[in-house]
């Protein structure tokens, strides 16, 4: 017999992350890494949590995630993402809270490109009078 398994994808900055919802007991796992080994920050974690403790499944379900690309925080925000719409799939009811909470939006902020005559995006070179 196959175990029901939802699946959702999360995206923030250059970081993209596949999510597994599995019925169980709240393992909460990344990379093959427990959630306290893999994220330093409280913040973090806490930021990965965010829909479950919305929801009130925390409890409920094996969290399996596979995150690449980006920093930290970014992975974060695509674990929130991505559990967010593996919740929906779980029960569609649960739409209005998680996107009154912002969770379901896409965060379209991303850095911006170099540009010439500069040493950054927007820094330019130091000013000299002489």
């Amino acid at each position: 017999m196959a175990k029901v398994q939802y699946f959702g994808t999360g995206r923030r900055k250059k970081s993209i992350a596949r999510v597994r919802l599995l019925p169980g007991d709240g393992k909460f796992t990344i990379n093959n890494r427990d959630i306290d080994n893999y994220f330093g920050l409280e913040t973090l974690k806490v930021i990965a949590r965010q829909p479950l403790v919305l929801t009130d499944t925390l409890s409920k379900f094996d969290i399996m995630v596979n995150v690449h690309g980006g920093g930290y925080t970014g992975q974060a925000g695509a674990i929130r993402h991505g559990i967010s719409r593996a919740l929906l799939k779980v029960d569609d009811n649960l739409r209005p809270a998680l996107k009154k909470a912002g969770y379901l939006t896409r965060d379209p902020r991303m850095k911006e490109r170099k540009k010439y005559g500069l040493k950054g995006a927007r820094r330019a070179p130091q000013f000299s009078k002489r």
